[in-house]
């Protein structure tokens, strides 16, 4: 997968205690980060795509591009540098095959200073002994932001995160 130099600073100063972005509770470097790093490839689908929600989070697109299935991959992403993730809910999985898998999940983000989630149920294949991302369905209806909702200073913010409103999005 070969991680840029930048890439691989950025991990080692995460590895050791930064809790990993996917929210799994683990440190990055025993979760994600050894994914990044090609220590290992992640060992099932669900894992490929917490990295690959990490690779976002990091703007890892070298990553992000060799875990796409060749017959889907872009010829380069287009990371957006406003883009802020806030975080990643898993939903589930189902495998159809012992090559094929889907993952389904809820990340939020800020962009342009609004909150959204991004609800998605991802098809995996696994090829080679390694899994890869093929294509996703998006749930339009929670694509855009959440409604707009009145918010007082001690109100959770709607988008989510579980915050207050004012140390949130507010």
């Amino acid at each position: 997968i070969g991680a840029s130099p930048q890439i691989k600073k950025m991990v080692c100063l995460m590895l050791e205690t930064s809790p990993c972005p996917c929210g799994s509770a683990r440190p990055y470097g025993a979760c994600c980060g050894r994914y990044h790093l090609q220590r290992q490839s992640a060992p099932s689908a669900e894992l490929l795509m917490r990295s690959r929600y990490c690779a976002y989070v990091l703007r890892n697109e070298r990553y992000l591009l060799a875990t796409w299935h060749a017959s889907t991959r872009p010829p380069a992403l287009n990371l957006n540098d406003e883009s802020q993730w806030l975080g990643l809910k898993v939903l589930g999985g189902e495998t159809v095959a012992e090559d094929e898998a889907w993952v389904g999940f809820v990340a939020r983000f800020k962009q342009a200073g609004r909150a959204q989630r991004l609800k998605e149920r991802s098809r995996f294949v696994k090829e080679g002994g390694c899994w890869y991302y093929i294509d996703g369905v998006i749930d339009e209806a929670v694509a855009e932001s959440p409604p707009a909702q009145k918010t007082g200073r001690n109100v959770p913010c709607p988008c989510g995160s579980g915050k207050k409103h004012k140390r949130c999005c507010g």
